[in-house]
């Protein structure tokens, strides 16, 4: 058989990404490692993978991601980690490059322009104050709030 039949049949490949083995795909692909060949033990990679899975939280978790907006989550986690080292060093007393620091924050707010960090923190629990107004309600009809007591 001919070799490039062989490659060109091996890249008109009609299945979609999800359909393939995935044992046959990268470890990025299956979200097994977020950067390739970095030791996964050092401070710097754990600060990273933790903003990106932050940010992909925000969005809805890493399977509702898109793999360009993965792309933009883990370079604003780079730039994150990035920006952090360099005010750890202003924190210390070190001399910073304010113009690079500047490109940082700049760049962290046009990533997370393109993301769309707008994820707003709600209120699970109600107030204290909403809390006992529903137990003086419970109490003012003399059954606690059980049903069962009225009947």
């Amino acid at each position: 058989m001919d070799a490039s039949k062989l490659v060109s049949r091996k890249f008109a490949d009609s299945r979609s990404v999800e359909q393939r083995k995935r044992h046959g795909r990268s470890r990025l692909s299956n979200n097994k490692d977020l950067l390739p060949n970095v030791d996964g033990r050092s401070v710097i990679y754990r600060r990273f993978r933790d903003i990106c899975l932050a940010v992909a939280s925000d969005q809805g978790g890493l399977d509702n991601l898109s793999e360009g907006r993965l792309q933009l989550v883990r370079r604003f986690s780079a730039a994150c980690v990035l920006a952090e080292q360099i005010e750890a060093d202003l924190a210390n007393g070190q001399d910073i490059d304010v113009e690079r620091h500047a490109l940082l924050c700049s760049t962290l707010t046009r990533l997370a322009q393109r993301i769309g960090i707008d994820r707003r923190a709600r209120t699970l629990n109600p107030t204290v104050a909403d809390y006992l107004a529903g137990k003086g309600a419970e109490t003012a009809t003399g059954n606690g709030g059980d049903v069962e007591a009225m009947e």
